[in-house]
């Protein structure tokens, strides 16, 4: 037999690296099993051409909790965040809307498309910080379960209230967050078709839903708790791209005393009774621990690494339904010169790369957006996809060969499942598809491209093990949030195992480069443990 652990932690993704280090922190002998030869899930840099370095999956950060940053000392194991100066959205009439970092140059900007637009954005910031402000709470609160009469659970519920309660008006809006469309929602405020659309396709990162569909506005929300520094509402870019980010916290969980082992892949939960005790890899090692924790996905955790037969009828109906639809893909390209957009030629070369040194969303109206989400329907990939667009290298050099950069394309729509054929069949055309819609906005980007990677659903499923390649662990719709993460019952982190847990996206609160469910998955155990 293995040595014993106090925790065996399956999966090297940035919330599993987090628990690891919150637990070896105070004190538990924890051990990190990754399959892949380097940590980080999606959350990873690889050199996959010679110089150009490309943040393969995940490729910005702002969800991540301060908390966590300061617990862990992320900053000294080299964690930097290098801002975004804004978001550019070129328009079919070869204008464009750029929303600068700067309020006040926003608000100039908005003032050229519409006056009306310029005065509402303000109000409609203002509506979205307090709402925020008001949700953001319960990212660092385990929920509590509404059935629940304990003296505690109504306390938590009643603190909860309190902060809807300073003003009746957001719980109102809250609810017309949690049931409306993006696009209906933005529709209220706004009458720009780029300020709709940029807007609107916030809702729909890493969903299964377009703009029209109900639910889709929440998302948009979810987005929108972005902070770096504790500035609202603030997008960045890690120096040396998401996998830095993974290495810094896995160097702070190495310092506590946690191990972590790649080339390690787990084949099995090992139970007894109906307690876990341990996992067994692929090579058949058996490793034992008093407490094992799953941050990877709930349908790989409970449909493939546990028998069946140890888990609950009920249980695994919820986790059957648990959607988790992949709809995303993603490009990234080795460019030898910065695109060329038609809608800033007329600027000079310095204020070109001003704006390209924030993002870039390809989304010129609601309607583009729902077009593209119309080929998804029915199991097409989209001709025309929505896309948000980074150019690392402007920000941080060290990511490409100087006088060259990498590009991060993040697009949708992209189903897992294809009504004909196979996404290693598609994947090329898929990547055609992305080039073409980008090439209507920015001319010549097929002439400087030196190499690019195409990733679809399939194989952010084959390489990183994210079930159909949903980003999120599972989407962010009302019936999978909050109490309801992943199953009702257990949106505590437990399972229906003793001495086991879950502390991936998956779990409470959700998807993104966030790290809460690792923090507060860890907390948990170590409350039972104690």
């Amino acid at each position: 037999m293995s040595q014993r652990y106090d925790a065996i932690i399956i999966g090297g993704g940035h919330n599993g690296l987090i628990c690891a280090a919150y637990l070896a922190r105070a004190g538990r002998k924890v051990l990190v099993l990754e399959s892949r030869y380097l940590v980080g899930g999606a959350a990873v840099t690889e050199e996959i051409n010679p110089g150009f370095k490309y943040t393969v999956a995940s490729y910005v950060v702002s969800l991540l909790r301060p908390q966590i940053i300061a617990d862990l000392n992320l900053p000294a194991y080299g964690f930097e965040l290098l801002p975004l100066n804004g978001t550019l959205t070129p328009m079919v009439n070869g204008d464009h809307l750029m929303r600068w970092h700067d309020a006040g140059e926003t608000r100039l900007e908005l003032m050229r498309h519409s006056p009306a637009d310029a005065e509402a954005y303000e109000h409609f910031a203002m509506l979205m910080y307090h709402l925020a402000m008001a949700v953001r709470p319960m990212l660092s609160t385990t929920p509590v379960d509404p059935t629940s009469l304990s003296p505690a659970a109504l306390k938590q519920l009643a603190d909860v209230g309190r902060q809807f309660g300073k003003k009746a008006d957001y719980l109102y809006d809250l609810a017309k967050l949690m049931t409306m469309s993006s696009g209906d929602f933005v529709e209220q405020w706004f009458e720009t078709p780029a300020l709709q659309g940029t807007l609107a396709a916030s809702g729909i990162i890493g969903t299964f839903l377009g703009p029209r569909s109900p639910g889709s506005a929440y998302v948009m929300l979810h987005h929108y708790m972005g902070e770096i520094d504790g500035e609202f509402r603030a997008w960045g870019l890690p120096r040396g791209g998401m996998g830095a980010v993974s290495e810094a916290i896995a160097s702070s969980a190495r310092a506590f005393g946690a191990e972590i082992r790649c080339d390690a892949p787990v084949r099995q939960v090992i139970v007894q009774g109906n307690q876990a005790v341990g996992v067994a890899l692929v090579d058949g090692e058996e490793i034992y621990a008093g407490t094992v924790v799953s941050s990877v996905d709930p349908k790989l955790t409970f449909e493939h690494l546990i028998e069946a037969e140890h888990l609950p009828d009920e249980f695994r109906k919820h986790i059957a339904r648990y959607k988790i639809r992949g709809s995303s893909g993603k490009v990234n390209l080795s460019i030898d010169a910065l695109p060329e957009f038609t809608c800033l030629q007329h600027l000079s070369e310095s204020d070109q790369i001003a704006y390209l040194s924030g993002a870039m969303s390809i989304s010129p109206n609601i309607e583009y957006l729902e077009r593209a989400f119309d080929d998804a329907k029915y199991g097409n990939y989209s001709r025309r996809p929505y896309m948000d667009m980074v150019i690392p290298s402007l920000i941080d050099p060290a990511m490409a060969p100087p006088g060259k950069h990498v590009v991060s394309l993040f697009c949708a729509f992209a189903p897992y499942d294809l009504a004909e054929g196979t996404w290693e069949d598609h994947r090329e055309g898929f990547g055609d598809a992305v080039i073409d819609a980008l090439a209507q906005f920015a001319p010549n980007i097929k002439d400087i491209i030196l190499h690019r990677q195409v990733l679809t659903p399939w194989d952010m499923e084959q390489q990183m093990g994210l079930t159909q390649g949903n980003i999120f662990h599972g989407e962010l719709t009302l019936e999978q949030l909050f109490f309801l993460r992943p199953a009702p019952g257990y949106a505590d982190f437990t399972t229906p195992l003793r001495h086991m847990y879950m502390c991936g996206s998956g779990c409470h609160p959700g998807g993104g480069v966030m790290g809460a469910p690792g923090k507060l998955a860890a907390a948990r155990i170590i409350a039972d443990t104690r």
